[in-house]
């Protein structure tokens, strides 16, 4: 039996773009994935609550979990980019009857991967000192 072949790059892409909604999940196992599906409603149930405004502490704890399911994306994206070909293929495409040759635009998304991730880090990091060192004084 033959099964598709999974891209390592496009898989790489859709953690990196839409790993909070669980899409290199969806991707990689199919609509039975229970962890895709639990991304989803996380990303739902965070969606309709800040639709809600609610107030200003509630907001930051669900900004916190969206920002967590945002950067476990991210590392997602790492893992599935960094992995060699050999054991990509060994884990994904054991009867694809292909075999996986990245090249250099799996490395390239890996490398904006990583600044985008470092630069949100950074940046939630600086705003959590603000919040809590100066109550928000600045912004």
């Amino acid at each position: 039996m033959t099964t598709s072949h999974k891209n390592k790059t496009f898989s790489t892409l859709l953690a990196t773009l839409f790993g909070s909604l669980g899409a290199h999940r969806f991707y990689l196992y199919g609509k039975k994935d229970l962890w895709a599906w639990v991304a989803v409603l996380i990303f739902a149930a965070l969606f309709v609550i800040v639709m809600t405004q609610l107030p200003q502490t509630l907001f930051i704890a669900f900004l916190t979990l969206f920002l967590i399911s945002f950067f476990a994306g991210l590392i997602a994206a790492l893992v599935i980019g960094l992995t060699p070909d050999e054991k990509w293929d060994k884990q994904h495409n054991t009867t694809s009857g292909y075999a996986s040759n990245s090249g250099w635009a799996v490395i390239l998304l890996v490398i904006l991967t990583f600044a985008l991730g470092s630069t949100a880090l950074i940046a939630a990091i600086a705003r959590a000192f603000d919040l809590y060192l100066t109550g928000g004084a600045f912004g």
